[in-house]
C-alpha cells in the first residue's frame, strides 16, 4: 500500500459516519487499564497469598514469574494472531480469556487454580497490547500518533502506579479475593462496548501456520524469561543449572527461530523490521528505558526498606508521584513529539536522565526522602519524554504489513527486560553487598548490613547511569521516521 492508497484508508475512516474513533479508542484504553494494573495489583498481596494457602516465597513467586513468561511466551505471536482475526474477534476474544482467568482466580479454592487463572489472565494481557497498538497505528496517521500513543501512555504508567496502593487498600479492608472481583464488572463491560462499538481495522490475511516457529518462539522467549526469572531463586543464582540451561536453550532457539523466519514467505515474526534504523534505535531506546526504570522501581524500594528502615506502605507513597507524573506527562509529550519530532524531545531527556541516574549513585544512609522523590520525579519525567516517542518513531517507519510485527516485537521486549533486569540489577546488588560484608569488623551487625546495602545499590545506579549515557549517545542519530510509503512515492515522483 502506497502513500496515496495509506492516505486514502484514513480518509475513508474519518468520513465514515458509522466508523467513531472515540468509542474505539474507549474501548481499547478500557481493556488495556485493568489488564495492565492487574500486572501489579497482585504483588503486595504474595505474603497474604502465602498464609492463605500455606505456600513459601519461592513458590508463590510463581504469581509473578508465571505471569512474565506466559506474556513472553504470548506477545511473540500476537502478530500471526492479528492477522488470522479480526480486530473485534481478537480483542474479544482475548478480555473473555482475560475474564474468565480473573473469576477463576476470585473463587480458587487451591494455589494451583489461583495459579491457573493467573496464567490465563497472562495469555490474554500478552495478546492485548499489541492489539491496541497495532489498531491505533492504522486508524490515525503518523502526524497523529504521538498524542495518541501519549493517551496509551499514560495508561500503560498510571495503572501500575496506583496498583500497589488500590492493592494495599483491597487486601486490608475486603480482602485478597477482592482484588480480582473488582476487575471482573470492568472487564465484563469492556466486552459489552466492544461488542457495540468496536469495528473491525486492518485486513484479515490468514498468513500460513508454521508449527516449528511457534514451537522455537515458545521455546526461546520462554526460556530466555524463565531463566532470568529462576536466577533469584536460592544463593546459586547464574550458575544454577536449571538457570543457565534454560537460558542456553532458549538464546539457541532464538537464534534459529530468526533464521528460520528470514527464510519463510510468511514469517509469524518478520525480524525484518530491524532493517529500519529508526525502528531499531527507538527499539535500543525503550530497552534502556525499561532498565532504567526496573533499577529504581525494583533496587530503590528494597534500599527505603532496607537502608533508611521505611515501612513498605510509605516507601510506595514516595515513589507514587513520580509515577503519577510520568503518566500526566505521556499525552503532553506525544503532542510534542507529534509538533517537534523526537529530537528534541530524547536528547535532553537523556542528559536528564544520565544526571538522576548519577544523583541516584551518591544516596547513602542520610540521604533524604525529599531528595529520592525529587530525583524520581525527574527519572519519570525524562522516561515520558523518551519511551512513547521513541515507540511511536519506530513505529512510524515501518511500512503497514510490518505493524503486527513491530508491535509484537516491541512488546515482547517488556517482559523479557523485566525478567532480566530483576535477575542482573539483583545479582549486581548482592554480589556487592556480600563483598562489603566479607571486609566488614562486624558484618552481622545492622549498622553493617545497611552500608553493605547501599554499596550494592550504588553500584546498580552506576552501571544504569553508563546505560543512561549509551541512550544520549543513541538519541544523536535519532531523526523523525518518515513511513516508507511516504519514501517509496518520494521516489516514484522523482523518477518521474
Amino acid at each position: 500500500m502506497d502513500e496515496t492508497k495509506q492516505n486514502e484508508r484514513y480518509e475513508f475512516l474519518a468520513n465514515d459516519p458509522n466508523f467513531k474513533v472515540m468509542p474505539v479508542m474507549i474501548t481499547l484504553i478500557i481493556g488495556a487499564f485493568f489488564a495492565i494494573l492487574n500486572e501489579t495489583l497482585l504483588n503486595i498481596a504474595l505474603t497474604t497469598l502465602m498464609d492463605r494457602f500455606s505456600v513459601n516465597e519461592p513458590t508463590v513467586q510463581w504469581m509473578a514469574t508465571g505471569f512474565m513468561l506466559v506474556m513472553g511466551i504470548m506477545t511473540p505471536i500476537s502478530a500471526l494472531l492479528i492477522q488470522s482475526f479480526t480486530t473485534r474477534k481478537m480483542f474479544i476474544g482475548t478480555m473473555t480469556i482475560f475474564t474468565i482467568g480473573t473469576a477463576i482466580c476470585a473463587i480458587a479454592p487451591t494455589f494451583p487454580i489461583l495459579l491457573g487463572g493467573r496464567l490465563l489472565q497472562a495469555v490474554g494481557t500478552g495478546v492485548l497490547i499489541p492489539i491496541i497498538f497495532n489498531t491505533f497505528l492504522l486508524i490515525f496517521p503518523p502526524e497523529r500518533r504521538g498524542a495518541v500513543m501519549g493517551t496509551v501512555g499514560l495508561v500503560i504508567m498510571f495503572a501500575p502506579a496506583i496498583g500497589p496502593t488500590l492493592s494495599g487498600i483491597i487486601v486490608e479492608h475486603l480482602g485478597w479475593r477482592y482484588l480480582f472481583i473488582t476487575v471482573i464488572p470492568f472487564s465484563l463491560f469492556s466486552i459489552a462496548f466492544a461488542l457495540k462499538f468496536l469495528r473491525n481495522v486492518g485486513e484479515v490475511t490468514k498468513p500460513k501456520l508454521d508449527i516449528l516457529s511457534i514451537v522455537l518462539s515458545t521455546v526461546g522467549f520462554g526460556g530466555v524469561v524463565l531463566g532470568f526469572s529462576l536466577a533469584g531463586e536460592g544463593d546459586a543464582g547464574f550458575l544454577a543449572p536449571k538457570v543457565y540451561l534454560s537460558i542456553i536453550v532458549g538464546v539457541i532457539s532464538l537464534i534459529v527461530f530468526t533464521f528460520r523466519q528470514l527464510k519463510l514467505e510468511e514469517p509469524i515474526l518478520d525480524v525484518r523490521v530491524f532493517r529500519y534504523p529508526m525502528f531499531t534505535l527507538g527499539l535500543t531506546m525503550f530497552v534502556i528505558i525499561m532498565v532504567s526504570m526496573f533499577s529504581s522501581e525494583i533496587i530503590l524500594p528494597m534500599y527505603m526498606q532496607g537502608a533508611l528502615g521505611l515501612q513498605a506502605a510509605t516507601a510506595g507513597l514516595i515513589l507514587l508521584p513520580g509515577a503519577l507524573l510520568n503518566g500526566l506527562m505521556s499525552p503532553i509529550m506525544g503532542k510534542l513529539f507529534d509538533k517537534y519530532g523526537p529530537r528534541k524531545l530524547m536528547i535532553p531527556a537523556t542528559v536528564v536522565l544520565s544526571g538522576t541516574m548519577f544523583a541516584y549513585s551518591r544516596i547513602g544512609l542520610d540521604t533524604s526522602i525529599p531528595y529520592i522523590v525529587v530525583c524520581y520525579l525527574l527519572l519519570m519525567l525524562s522516561v515520558s519524554a523518551i519511551m512513547m516517542p521513541a515507540q511511536t518513531n519506530g513505529l512510524n517507519q515501518l511500512p503497514k504489513h510490518l505493524y503486527p510485527h513491530g508491535t509484537a516485537i516491541m512488546n515482547t521486549l517488556q517482559p523479557v527486560s523485566g525478567a532480566i533486569g530483576i535477575s542482573v540489577f539483583i545479582g549486581i546488588m548482592t554480589s556487592r553487598k556480600n563483598a562489603y560484608l566479607e571486609n566488614a569488623a562486624s558484618p552481622t551487625t545492622a549498622g553493617s548490613q545497611a552500608e553493605a546495602l547501599v554499596s550494592g545499590v550504588e553500584l546498580v545506579y552506576w552501571v544504569v547511569f553508563f546505560f543512561a549515557i549509551a541512550a544520549f549517545v543513541v538519541t544523536l542519530f535519532v531523526k523523525r521516521a518518515t513511513p516508507e510509503q511516504e519514501v517509496e512515492s518520494e521516489v516514484q515522483a522523482e523518477a518521474k
